[in-house]
């Protein structure tokens, strides 16, 4: 039988002891709690708190649980609900745009397809559930960034491909965007991320008012378009199905 791995067993250790006990704990008290030297449990903490899973208070040097843990903790129930709140509307959503509709969620430093309805047509498509799509450029990404502070900070900070001679990339003009997106609660990528391809997409909120994830359509830049502009009933039929799965998942109106 394979041994287990003693480092691994003392961060979980120290995780669920700082998930357990009080908010915040001293290097004392988690040494002394686990058995360990100063020293080790020094290493493991630091090692956790530069993966963001433990926090440390400037003023009083105590630890506490970071926040990538707690948002990793979520991320199960969020997206399974998710995707089960949405299987209706999203399904409604494909069959009035005639388009394909795709639901994402922020995962490491992109976005992760997490449901996929096809185009109601007879032409052959791809599934593409667990494919990534760059936060940057695509609407559902430009979503994220803007109403996800995580997303945000990682698209920022991420370096900025350019797909196309559309895409942006300078970050004053990217953040420009991105309040654009938050002013009209909705976001378009036209020819940004893939050349003949326009998406327009919504944010999704939870039950605590939160960002949980984006929905949106994808088609050909001739069909999303009309005389050189985005159609407005697409725009609106993509904006209802993201409130429809916000109030779905608790969040109320919008």
């Amino acid at each position: 039988m394979a041994r287990n791995i003693q480092s691994l067993e003392r961060a979980a250790a120290m995780l669920r002891l700082l998930a357990g006990g009080e908010r915040r704990l001293g290097l004392s008290d988690i040494a002394s709690s686990l058995g360990l030297a100063k020293g080790t449990a020094h290493g493991i903490l630091r090692t956790l708190q530069q993966e963001g899973f433990v926090e440390q208070d400037e003023t009083s040097g105590r630890y506490q649980l970071g926040a990538e843990l707690l948002r990793l903790g979520t991320t199960y129930l969020d997206v399974h609900e998710l995707r089960a709140r949405a299987l209706v509307w999203t399904d409604d959503l494909a069959r009035s745009s005639g388009e394909s509709v795709y639901l994402g969620v922020l995962h490491q430093q992109g976005v992760l397809i997490v449901h996929h309805v096809f185009r109601p047509d007879d032409s052959r498509q791809v599934l593409e559930i667990g494919a990534m799509q760059p936060l940057h450029s695509t609407a559902l990404g430009k979503v994220l960034s803007a109403y996800d502070p995580v997303a945000h900070s990682e698209a920022v900070e991420a370096d900025r491909k350019a797909f196309t001679d559309r895409t942006v990339c300078d970050l004053e003009a990217f953040e420009q965007l991105l309040d654009l997106t938050r002013a009209r609660g909705w976001a378009a990528d036209v020819e940004e991320t893939w050349e003949g391809v326009a998406s327009i997409a919504a944010p999704i909120h939870d039950r605590r008012r939160m960002p949980v994830g984006a929905v949106g359509i994808t088609g050909a830049v001739e069909r999303v378009r009309r005389d050189g502009e985005l159609r407005p009933e697409l725009i609106a039929a993509v904006r209802d199905c993201a409130r429809a799965v916000s109030r779905d998942l608790g969040a109320g109106r919008f």
